[in-house]
């Protein structure tokens, strides 16, 4: 026989080989094994010594595949710590009201998702009984990620510990009363339950993540101790295909994050139909975290299956376990005994005769339900094996039937998740099966009943029991809110002076601040610096040696930079998050720290700098996330607008994130054009989200890399400035009958309508006002509250509309956005309007290139400002011509 290790070129090919007769002996063995015993055994082998090795503290690279069997075998599961009976009750009051909730709501058309908590029920259950920590006991407890199609579940169960009512359940997706139940995990709607929005997929396991490593961060920073908290999340298999579900797996191996597991729930289906229909997707995921170095826990495989593991003598079981793909798996759920024999065992004739040797009700125990998700010893071991391991994080691939106990017409069905609703006679069915004391004259008009065995039950005392002795309930969100001190005066008093002749960019002015806030003895340990891997381009490097970068291994080398001021410095108490490219990752940190306060009781400052490019367009779920799980601190867009970025292009000039940004209630926009502006707005923000009134809000800042000199703050501003627009430079009239408008500018655009003034006012004889619009968001909110307050019969007007009223002239609104952003606020303004933006794709130029080819500069602005007192009358049109021509457009 060929030896193949001299025909397979490899790797090892590159390494010496001390002793090849040795090495051929040992092919050689292998090849006899494999003529003699076949190839399986081969396999068998290899694998058993690849297993001898690493117990033997040999380093080998893992395999990243084993058999599709259950990881802990029935032999070495430990001991159950419970009442398995009494559990196996409340499981299944919570299965029929989760059920009954569903289906007494789709009355009203609202829908709701029934099969998912009944294929992971015991893994919710098992966890609630014997795991998750609660917030009553010492330290913040477990963070659980709970799936949120799987919300029904959780509230049956809060229903059954007396937390919820029948109404409250009967309400159900119909919240508009004001004692309803969201649909899924929403904070912000439901904030002394839920927790973590998790309904958006794949924010739930990203989010999980970088809560787990902020708790690590928590407790190297000495902030808080941490040690005690776990972090679950509950995801569905067919989830993970989203990107942001896998995109932080090797940070959390690389960090060693033992603190943290995700329950992966595997029943096969996708929302519309299998998940890997022609592959195994337990198989595939296995691959993907062992690979990335997690621990993996595969709980396949009821007891039932036993009997027929222990008489696969051949490995022919095994072997069609591996080649099966999950949509026939799937079939074998629905169909007959007789097809199971056919299809699945009839495979190869080991399997066959195997099969002879098993009953008709062994065969459909196993393939109708016998799965590890469904029974809570497999499940109960599975997670005493994961809050055991050290070292890495675990991931528990948990096989269920979607749908199991609804009966024949849900379980496995392609259609079952949007299946809303069971008939009388299905939940009849249901109650035999759970064994549930629900008589038939309860079933009223057709209307399922709610289920419960009475406050004072065996069962309602075991479950808040078992929650006692876990700290109390869960999930249960809590704050103990502790208005932090304001900042000392001095930290704001550089930016309210200015630069003198000094020119300096916003986005320097504005990481100034905060390095100075990061100073204050009260409140500076609190700021949580975070960047996506841009410091140096932010101006950020200064804070390296000081504040220090976090890692949880400290520096375990020496920066090519350790000569120079401002080294790279990493530390494991390091205040700094510094992400490497990724922005999703960094939002991720931001809800972490943004919601300490409640997660731990621990206010923490979040400030995220990024490309304004990269942030609300690319990461805008994850804002809404963080609206939903009221979260506060400042999000900084920097190098910000369509033409302030110069020579970047395309993707990199953003003139939109206003317009998206001012789509999310939560998120207050400011768009400040000078330094001093800056320090009021944080000024202002500290006071609004983390002073004695604290508000759920966030701040969403946009700061440009422009260097301009900045002015000191003129007298009275403050209040304009919070509240969106002032008036920064009135125009010197030439003569008393001069035309006149109304320039309002913001952010970097205020530097043109400055220059457009001088030139109306030098080559026109116009005179113009020059205003500066700090928020257009906060202007129209304002405006909309109004509003509202004129339905309500309150007389209210509308700031902008007090600001502007009785300035003489038209208006015109000039921005680095689109003109969508000033054009919000002008049904509010009493004046003649108009305004200009920068529509369209960005493209790569000089400043001044990109400004006139949208329009913008100061000449574009003179010019539009002539033709709108045209269209007034109030200047011959000839005029306009003749702008045009002087300034070449």
């Amino acid at each position: 026989m060929t030896d193949p290790v001299a025909t397979l070129p490899s790797e090892l090919d590159q390494l010496p080989d001390r002793d090849p007769e040795e090495t051929a002996e040992w092919a050689a063995s292998l090849d006899a094994v494999t003529k003699a015993a076949g190839p399986h055994r081969a396999a068998y082998l290899m694998r058993r010594s690849l297993q001898h090795a690493e117990g033997a503290g040999i380093a080998l690279p893992k395999l990243l595949e084993s058999d599709y069997v259950n990881t802990i075998p029935t032999s070495a599961e430990p001991a159950f710590d419970g009442d398995l009976e009494m559990e196996s009750k409340i499981t299944a009051w919570n299965r029929w009201n989760a059920a009954a909730m569903v289906t007494r709501g789709s009355r009203f058309g609202v829908g709701g998702h029934i099969a998912t908590f009944a294929s992971a029920a015991w893994l919710y259950e098992t966890g609630f009984n014997h795991f998750f920590r609660g917030k009553e006991g010492d330290g913040s407890g477990d963070q659980l990620y709970i799936q949120g199609h799987a919300s029904p579940g959780i509230y049956a169960r809060a229903f059954l510990d007396g937390r919820l009512s029948e109404q409250q359940l009967d309400n159900f997706r119909q919240e508009s009363g004001g004692d309803g139940l969201p649909s899924y995990p929403h904070p912000r709607r439901l904030p002394w339950l839920w927790e973590f929005p998790t309904v958006s997929m794949g924010l739930g396991p990203l989010s999980a993540i970088y809560q787990a490593r902020f708790n690590r961060y928590l407790t190297n920073r000495r902030i808080k101790d941490t040690s005690n908290s776990h972090v679950w999340a509950f995801l569905g298999d067919g989830e993970m295909d989203e990107p942001e579900s896998t995109a932080a797996l090797a940070l959390a191996a690389r960090e060693q994050l033992d603190n943290l597991t995700f329950v992966i729930n595997c029943n096969l289906q996708r929302l519309d139909g299998p998940v890997r229909a022609n592959f195994r997707v337990v198989q595939e995921l296995e691959g993907a975290f062992r690979g990335a170095g997690w621990n993996v826990v595969k709980t396949l495989w009821g007891n039932a299956w036993d009997e027929l593991f222990q008489l696969d003598t051949t490995g022919a079981l095994i072997r069609r376990l591996r080649e099966v793909p999950d949509a026939q798996f799937q079939t074998y759920a629905t169909r007959d005994v007789a097809y199971i024999r056919e299809h699945f065992f009839g495979a190869e004739p080991a399997l066959a005769e195997l099969a002879k040797l098993l009953s008709d009700a062994k065969i459909a125990e196993c393939f109708y339900s016998s799965r590890g998700g469904h029974e809570a010893r497999k499940v109960y071991a599975a997670y005493r094996a994961a809050v055991e391991h050290k070292g890495a994080p675990t991931v528990i691939l948990a096989q269920t039937v979607k749908g199991y106990t609804l009966g024949k017409g849900f379980e496995s069905k392609n259609a079952n998740h949007q299946m809303k609703k069971l008939s009388t006679d299905e939940f009849k069915s249901m109650r035999e099966l759970l064994g549930l004391p629900i008589p038939d004259s309860a079933f009223q008009d057709g209307l399922v009943p709610y289920g419960h065995p009475g406050a004072d039950s065996p069962e309602v005392r075991y479950l808040q029991e078992r929650r006692a002795a876990l700290g109390g309930p869960a999930p249960a969100r809590r704050v103990h809110a502790v208005a932090l001190p304001q900042p000392q005066e001095r930290a704001f008093q550089a930016l309210y002076k200015g630069s003198g002749k000094q020119e300096m960019a916003t986005t320097m002015a504005f990481v100034r601040l905060v390095k100075d806030l990061m100073r204050d003895k009260e409140t500076g340990r609190r700021w949580v610096p975070i960047v996506p891997d841009e410091a140096r381009t932010f101006g950020m490097e200064s804070l390296f040696p000081s504040a220090g970068i976090y890692s949880p291994l400290g520096q375990t080398y020496e920066p090519v930079d350790r000569d120079q001021l401002m080294y790279y410095k990493e530390a494991k108490d390091g205040q700094i998050l510094n992400e490497g490219i990724t922005e999703a990752g960094a939002m991720a940190d931001f809800i972490a720290a943004a919601t300490s306060y409640a997660t731990h009781g621990e206010t923490m400052i979040p400030f995220y700098i990024f490309y304004s490019m990269f942030g609300w367009q690319r990461t805008g779920d994850q804002m809404w996330q963080l609206a939903d799980q009221l979260g506060k601190g400042f999000i900084v867009g920097a190098t910000a607008g369509r033409t302030t970025l110069t020579g970047e292009g395309l993707q990199h000039a953003d003139g939109h994130s206003h317009l998206i940004a001012s789509t999310n209630p939560a998120s207050l926009n400011y768009d400040p054009a000078f330094a001093y502006e800056i320090a009021v707005i944080v000024k202002d923000g500290l006071r609004r989200m983390y002073g004695p009134e604290a508000e759920n809000v966030f701040y969403y800042l946009t700061v440009y890399n422009e260097p301009k000199r900045q002015p000191a703050m003129p007298e009275g501003v403050e209040d304009g400035i919070v509240k969106g627009l002032y008036r920064f430079k009135e125009g010197a009239p030439a003569t008393a009958d001069a035309p006149r408008l109304q320039l309002i500018g913001s952010g970097t655009a205020i530097h043109w309508a400055l220059e457009a003034q001088e030139l109306l006012a030098a080559d026109w004889g116009v005179t113009a006002d020059v205003w500066s619009a700090t928020s257009w968001g906060e202007l129209r909110r304002d405006a909309l509250e109004s509003d509202a307050a004129l339905l309500r019969g309150e007389e209210r007007v509308p700031y902008v509309t007090q600001a502007l009223s009785g300035a003489p002239g038209p208006v015109l609104a000039v921005s680095d956005w689109m003109r969508a952003v000033p054009d919000s606020i002008s049904q509010w303004v009493e004046q003649d309007w108009s305004s200009l933006g920068t529509d369209g794709f960005g493209l790569s130029d000089t400043r001044e290139g990109a400004r006139r080819h949208f329009g913008v500069d100061a000449r574009s602005v003179a010019v539009a400002a002539l033709a709108q007192l045209a269209r007034r009358g109030e200047i011959p049109a000839s005029k306009v011509k003749e702008a045009r021509e002087k300034y070449g457009m």
